[in-house]
This record gives structure tokens, sequence and C-alpha cells, in this order.
């Protein structure tokens, strides 16, 4: 994005005070939801609706691969053992334990469902969301963060994830489904 179209992000968002001031790298629960976002609402504000969500997703995977991966219970998934699993418990345990880096490290309650051919990442509380109302669901950062930890669990796949309900829409809670088959593997 660039530090001048960061920069302008920020002023369309109304958080100018992040300029050359950003939140500190902290695991204290200071950044407020409502920041959050208005940080995706500028976002869709510089790129327009789609780049937007293009943009949100790419910092999803980016907050994963810079971030979150670095958490105890997450770099467990790099042990052989976790390795040696089938990819499908990979897929299971590792969306369990974003779940559980989230629950236990944010605001953000999350838990995992699994279905027959799906799974269903619950989160309680969208950051992404909080305080919007939209037509369709606005968590694409979310979405991003779930394709990163499902492509580092399973060693390279990808997955399909669709947010499939949004508090910004009117849900009680936002939640993403995953095909329990990764893109182009034989069933």
């Amino acid at each position: 994005m660039g530090y001048n179209s960061l920069n302008s992000v920020l002023n369309l968002a109304g958080l100018d005070d992040y300029i050359d001031n950003p939140p500190p790298d902290n695991l204290e629960l200071n950044f407020d939801f409502a920041e959050v976002a208005a940080l995706f609402i500028g976002l869709e504000a510089q790129y327009g609706t789609r780049g937007g969500r293009g943009m949100a997703m790419r910092i999803g995977r980016a907050s994963f691969a810079h971030g979150i991966k670095r958490f105890g219970v997450m770099r467990g998934i790099a042990d052989p053992a976790f390795q040696s699993l089938s990819l499908d418990h990979r897929v299971e345990l590792g969306l369990k334990a974003l779940a559980s880096v989230f629950t236990n490290f944010s605001d953000q309650e999350s838990t995992v469902e699994v279905n027959d051919s799906t799974l269903l990442f619950h989160v309680e509380t969208s950051p992404m969301s909080w305080g919007r109302a939209a037509d369709k669901p606005v968590c694409h950062a979310m979405v991003g963060i779930i394709q990163e930890n499902l492509r580092w669990a399973s060693n390279g796949y990808e997955f399909l994830v669709r947010e499939v309900a949004c508090r910004a829409t009117g849900s009680d809670e936002c939640v993403f489904q995953i095909n329990k088959t990764a893109i182009g593997e034989r069933t």
C-alpha cells in the first residue's frame, strides 16, 4: 500500500493520530474494535468496495504470516509430529489453534464447529464488523487470516473460505464456512 496510501486510509478512517505514531506492538488490549472497523471503512473509501475487500484479505493473510503464527499454540503446527497427521486433522487442529489465539489474547471470542463436509469458524464479536451496518459481509481480513492459517497448517493447500453470516448484516455472530476439501484436491 505504501506510506502515503496508508496515511490517506488513516485520514479517511479518522485515525490520523496513528500517522507516524502507530499503536504499540504488544498484547495489551488497547486498540479499540471501533478503530479496527474504521480502518476497514477507510480502506473501502480509498479503494472501493472490491478493492478494499482485496486489500483487507491481503492484510489478513499478512497479519497471520507476520504475527499470529508466532503464538505458542500456532508454532506447534510446524512440528514434525503435527505435519505427520492427516490433512483433515491438520486443518481442524489449525483452525482450533487459531480460535484459541483469538479467544485467549483478544476480545474476539472464537470457536470451531466441525460438520461432515465443512468447518465453521464462529466469531462472536468481530472487530471488522464492530458497529457497522452493511448489505454484505465485511470481515474480509478474517477470511484472509483463516486462508493463511489453513495454508500454513496444510503445508501449502488452499481452501475455500466464505463469510456466511456477519454481524454487520444483522446476524448474531460472524461465521466463516470452510470446505474440508482443499482447492484442487481429489476426494
